[in-house]
């Protein structure tokens, strides 16, 4: 497999066009300007608005991604972006981290020196983080039925490609049913799996089998979709009419995925608590400059249409999870629960962390990656 070193370069003309829209956007009314009840805050996407028009540098953040080693590669006629890290030892293992939607690559960006330079006496890894085919400097699938399970082949042969022939699988959101359709496509390469849900490609058990702790953890999720759902209802039926506009307004964009931020991170109510604006920004603008939102959301459908993973399918790759208290709905999965689709082998509970957890609380990640390493 041939791979050649890849170097960010957006085009200075679709900046000048970015400017020229921030410039004419048109903000709609709001009823409570600093509540998040509704939906984004007015106050917040005033103040983002301000500093992307006043103060964000992508030439600065760009150059601080162009840092990191990136490749690409071509696998079954797909350009792959990915950044791939080794350590210092040569005997250390290896590592695949797959990030899911709306983040990007960048999700595991603070947490990569930390695997790959440990401090003494710590374990360190080699790590690989591609970019998600419909993602960020990937290759959009050009035609329906890509779902993760196609992901899911494309990384396995990735791995293979580089020379990899024993590693662990790290996903959360999205990236959880990659990993585990890498175990199952290569479960002589992958020898454990680590996440940080269950997946949404995950299915809730027969409820006459349920144990109450299980029964309770089904209800607050179905809570849970009631008043964070709508996104993925509307992801999954209507992506292409969503599209039209996101793609088209850079507030509109910044919206749709800010409010994921708030809703879903360990912020405490202020998001500026969790992520700067500059982290937020460079995560909007990979979307921006890309073109990927339409195939990013389109997944979604398309795993609707044809799910990757069978309800009831088991993981026998020895598996990991990393819990961490404002994931979902915030109630942990029941270890019993876990047993039933997967080999499991570590659950840890952490105290603190969200749904982006690795830019959230990259030493706690690390620290519990470690700990999910020792057992394998």
């Amino acid at each position: 497999m041939k791979t050649h070193p890849f170097t960010i370069a957006v085009e200075d003309s679709v900046l000048t066009d970015l400017e020229q829209r921030l410039a004419a956007t048109r903000l709609a009314g709001n009823v409570d300007k600093e509540s998040w009840n509704y939906g984004t805050s007015p106050a917040y996407i005033n103040e983002l608005l301000e500093y992307w028009q006043d103060t964000f540098d992508w030439r600065k953040a760009e150059k601080k991604l162009n840092q990191l080693p990136q490749y690409k590669t071509n696998i079954d006629g797909m350009d792959i972006h990915f950044i791939h890290q080794k350590t210092n030892d040569p005997k250390a293992p290896t590592m695949i981290l797959l990030h899911g939607w709306p983040d990007s690559f960048i999700r595991f960006n603070k947490i990569l020196p930390l695997l790959t330079h440990p401090a003494d006496g710590e374990q360190g890894f080699n790590v690989i983080v591609p970019s998600i085919p419909g993602f960020g400097f990937s290759s959009k699938p050009q035609a329906p039925g890509w779902t993760v399970k196609s992901s899911a082949h494309i990384f396995t042969q990735l791995m293979g490609g580089l020379g990899y022939t024993s590693y662990i699988a790290v996903g959360g959101d999205g990236g959880s049913p990659i990993a585990q359709l890498m175990a199952h496509q290569a479960p002589e390469a992958v020898k454990g799996v680590y996440l940080t849900d269950r997946g949404f490609t995950a299915s809730a058990p027969d409820p006459a089998t349920q144990s109450e702790a299980e029964k309770a953890y089904f209800q607050a999720m179905q809570m849970y979709s009631f008043t964070e759902g709508a996104y993925a209802m509307l992801q999954m039926t209507k992506p292409q009419t969503l599209a039209y506009g996101l793609n088209d307004s850079p507030v509109g964009l910044a919206s749709w995925i800010i409010e994921k931020f708030y809703g879903w991170s360990d912020n405490g109510g202020n998001l500026d608590n969790t992520f700067t604006k500059d982290e937020l920004l460079t995560n909007i603008m990979i979307y921006w400059a890309t073109q990927t939102i339409d195939s990013s959301i389109r997944v979604y459908r398309e795993e609707l249409l044809s799910p990757s993973i069978p309800a009831g399918t088991f993981l026998k790759a020895p598996t990991g999870f990393g819990l961490f208290p404002k994931e979902a709905a915030g109630v942990f999965p029941p270890e019993e629960l876990l047993k039933r689709d997967f080999n499991l082998v570590y659950r840890s509970e952490l105290a603190h962390g969200g749904h982006f957890t690795a830019m959230e609380q990259p030493k706690l990640m690390a620290s519990d990656l470690r700990a999910f390493s020792s057992k394998l």
